[in-house]
């Protein structure tokens, strides 16, 4: 899977674990955890059929403090982009997209390798 790919990195992964992985020939489930090398941690949950996805990917500062999560949990059917949908911090919610993990973690790195000021 291309997602280990990523959680390889050194470059802004300190360290992973998998807490949980599942695969058969029509689905799979992840449960991961990531560290980073600025100390944030990613918690990652994709379950992923032919027909259906749910996921949640909970970014947070070493205090515990959320940065982001995208899910698509089904609780903001206002949003134009419901189900899918961001967390920025504690109290605001946001429009997103369907997102990957790949994605995720595409946007982490660049976020901790070139912060915005």
């Amino acid at each position: 899977m291309e997602i280990f790919k990523w959680l390889d990195d050194k470059d802004f992964v300190e360290s992973y674990i998998i807490h949980d992985f599942r695969e058969s020939s029509t689905a799979y489930y992840l449960n991961i955890q990531a560290q980073f090398i600025d100390g944030s941690i990613l918690y990652a949950r994709q379950y992923v059929e032919t027909d259906r996805r749910k996921y949640s990917f909970h970014w947070q500062k070493t205090t515990g403090d959320l940065i982001l999560r995208w899910d698509n949990a089904p609780h903001f059917p206002n949003l134009a982009t419901y189900p899918h949908h961001k967390h920025v911090g504690e109290t605001s919610v946001e429009t997103s997209h369907d997102i990957s993990l790949e994605d995720v973690l595409k946007y982490i790195k660049l976020n901790i390798i070139f912060p915005a000021s």
